[in-house]
């Protein structure tokens, strides 16, 4: 296998640097293509994550073929009725939100009914999730009293979408408590980084017996968090009470972010405020999100400009050390924790050594889409007029 960076130098020099960023999405979501005749075999947010960066590629490109293979992955789930094959309403799990995302465009270009039933399933789950006292959802329902940060992206992009598409302007409060709610309970004060966990009742292995909190800062936790608010902006509108707190939030944790990214690579470790420390790694989906989150930051002006040089200096990071092409020309993406959690398993105590525990892979879907995600949105950002 040859490195990313070693690839793309000609073809930078020639189209420029967020021409090199649209090439390297449309080439991984190629190898998507080619790699997965079968995305998945169940409806899952990590093919979820993967589906919405093809989506992207389809708006950015045109190609059919993305739309295609869209259309025919989620239809292997999707009925008539718009019932959804391996989905469990009842597990009250905000995980299976996540790829509810990509019904709205088939829904738009297809007019088939079967994808506004399903999305009305979904949105379903969500007004019976359990909740904490002060209205936060519940993780999943197996883990109760608990919010984590995953759980904003899953659920709250795809609940402020249904907001606008279908005017139920309520939701976007809930939509912005759930934002502010688990800052409020995750947010350290000194660096302005989030815990990855929330337990109400401080009773879990992993719980701060006095907040609440999990003990660490890890990456990707603080990625899916990040990309949840830049895509909950799309909907949520300018004059809600709560969008310049939520614009600031999100201008408080990227300064956060731009203290702890390695200045060696531009990327971020596993976990964040812990590069020293023996095991550590740089960790490749949470720096595809941190790209991501930044760009589109900086497209919709929520961050001061002076964010692009970090955003450059991260995606330029993920191809000189984390992307590589085989002899096919097929891009693989290396380093990405497989995955991570709190409670469920005696060893998920949240602490340094579980997280450094968990294997590291390549090619995961959550790494994947993320930097399909970060490419799109690089060369956007660097083609804003």
């Amino acid at each position: 296998m040859t490195n990313g960076r070693q690839m793309g130098k000609t073809k930078e020099a020639q189209a420029g640097f967020g021409a090199t960023a649209r090439l390297w999405a449309v080439r991984m979501a190629d190898s998507v293509l080619a790699r997965h005749p079968v995305l998945t075999e169940k409806w899952d947010y990590t093919a979820g994550l993967v589906l919405s960066g093809l989506c992207e590629v389809w708006r950015e490109t045109g190609e059919i073929k993305y739309f295609r293979y869209l259309r025919e992955t989620v239809d292997r789930f999707v009925g008539p009725g718009g019932e959804i094959r391996t989905y469990d309403l009842e597990e009250y799990n905000l995980d299976q939100i996540n790829m509810g995302k990509v019904l709205f465009p088939l829904w738009e270009e297809t007019k088939e009914e079967k994808y506004r039933r399903a999305i009305a399933e979904l949105r379903a789950q969500l007004r019976d999730q359990p909740r904490t006292r002060e209205g936060g959802f519940w993780h999943k329902l197996i883990y109760p009293y608990q919010m984590w940060l995953d759980g904003i992206y899953m659920a709250a992009p795809f609940y402020a979408q249904f907001a606008r598409v279908f005017d139920e302007p309520e939701i976007f409060d809930d939509v912005a408590h759930q934002i502010l709610l688990i800052a409020a309970h995750t947010k350290d004060p000194v660096t302005g980084l989030f815990y990855h966990g929330w337990d109400e009742t401080g009773t879990q292995i992993w719980a701060d017996p006095r907040h609440g909190h999990s003990p660490c800062f890890w990456g990707r936790a603080m990625g899916w968090y990040a990309m949840a608010i830049v895509d909950v902006l799309d909907f949520l509108p300018p004059d809600h009470p709560q969008y310049p707190a939520i614009v600031a939030l999100f201008r408080e944790m990227v300064a956060a972010l731009l203290k702890v990214q390695d200045p060696a690579t531009g990327l971020w470790y596993q976990i964040l405020d812990q590069g020293h420390r023996p095991g550590n790694y740089h960790e490749a989906s949470a720096s595809c999100m941190f790209v991501y989150a930044m760009a589109k930051g900086l497209r919709r002006d929520l961050v001061p400009p002076a964010v692009l040089t970090a955003a450059r200096q991260g995606y330029e990071g993920i191809l000189r050390r984390l992307v590589e092409v085989d002899a096919e020309e097929g891009v693989h993406l290396k380093q990405i924790c497989q995955v991570a959690g709190l409670g469920g398993k005696a060893n998920r105590d949240g602490s340094y050594e579980y997280y450094l525990s968990e294997p590291v892979v390549t090619d995961d879907y959550k790494g994947v889409g993320a930097f399909i995600l970060a490419g799109l949105e690089m060369a956007r950002t660097e083609e804003k007029p």
